[in-house]
């Protein structure tokens, strides 16, 4: 409920002796109590014409004055006019290459300038299907393919799919080390006990999970990996290949923190390394049986540039004598390789 106009009331002498914070929410009970608290804070509240305090008390007869305020996500839902890289438009269907840094979907920290929020401005009618149309996600770093359903028939249609595992979704990863020989990893995933921000390979509580990766090059250091996903769960490849002793390359939550292996890299691939601030991940191929006419349907997307840059600068690498360094690892400050992430889910 959103209100516009202030609101005037007076504190009851049944609720005296009560912190005013907890008698507002039972004189409002269209609101929650911690937003009501942060109204008090922001001084949208006043008691007897004066500014409140969450904890003072009251007494009965109090003349309380609330200027409401909508919270964010209620105007999370507005169409914005960002420019998409549309690679397949239907009736039915859209399938975007999402860029780096864009957000999916709105969450706290991030209200506007999501995918959402394009996808409304670009199909008005998508306001009227659950999450406007969007039945997987990838992280805010994670450029590359998603579908968009334009229906609610299509969105039925795609959500079954991805329950079946009948999606084809295939990634592109730049990771730490040599990883020798192609596999799967099958693990179960869920929150990590100790950081609730993060997933985690878990033993008991968590879902399935499972991904292929082959490897496509190798270098000193690194390797470039295809990864093809059965499952879609919360960072689920940036989990495994951590699981699997191979972190992402920037990975700013599951990547190598604190040292970095340098004793076989040149000055120009150090500071391509530190310079490359996103996990390095990208959805380079997507593949669905069209919801409406049963063809199966593939599209593929680019390499982006960075990506691109940073093999190049892997595969030029110049050849680094060991006595050059002193040492065998350089230590980097954390910061080096900080930067926000998105905690993303597939809608399965």
């Amino acid at each position: 409920m959103t209100q516009t106009q202030p609101i005037s009331l007076v504190i009851p002498q049944s609720l005296a002796g009560s912190r005013l914070d907890q008698a507002l929410p039972k004189l409002l009970p269209d609101y929650s109590r911690s937003r009501l608290q942060a109204w008090i804070k922001e001084d949208l509240v006043r008691v007897d014409g004066q500014a409140a305090i969450a904890k003072q008390k009251v007494w009965g007869g109090e003349k309380i004055e609330v200027r409401p305020q909508p919270s964010p996500d209620e105007s999370a839902f507005s169409a914005e006019d960002i420019p998409l890289d549309i690679v397949y438009e239907d009736e039915h269907i859209l399938v975007i290459n999402k860029p780096v840094g864009m957000v999916v979907h709105p969450a706290a920290g991030n209200w506007q300038g999501t995918l959402l929020n394009a996808l409304l401005h670009h199909a008005p009618q998508l306001k009227d299907l659950p999450r406007a149309g969007i039945v997987h996600r990838l992280d805010k770093d994670t450029s590359g393919l998603l579908v968009v359903a334009k229906t609610i028939a299509a969105q039925t249609g795609l959500v079954r799919q991805l329950q079946a595992r009948t999606v084809k979704r295939e990634y592109r990863a730049i990771v730490w080390g040599e990883v020798w020989k192609n596999g799967t990893v099958e693990t179960q995933i869920g929150r990590d006990p100790r950081s609730r921000t993060r997933m985690a390979v878990t033993r008991v509580g968590g879902k399935p999970a499972v991904t292929h990766y082959e490897v496509l090059e190798r270098f000193a250091v690194h390797t470039y990996l295809r990864c093809r996903l059965e499952t879609g769960r919360t960072h689920q490849i940036r989990v495994h290949m951590q699981h699997i002793g191979a972190p992402m390359v920037g990975d700013p939550v599951y990547g190598l923190r604190g040292i970095v292996p340098h004793r076989v890299m040149s000055q120009t691939l150090r500071d391509a390394l530190k310079g490359f601030k996103r996990q390095a991940l990208h959805a380079v191929r997507l593949g669905l049986i069209h919801p409406v006419t049963g063809e199966f349907m593939e599209w593929q997307a680019e390499l982006p540039a960075d990506m691109k840059a940073l093999l190049e600068a892997m595969r030029f690498e110049e050849d680094v004598s060991e006595e050059d360094f002193e040492l065998p690892f350089e230590v980097y400050d954390e910061d080096d390789f900080e930067d926000e992430f998105e905690d993303e889910e597939d809608v399965e």
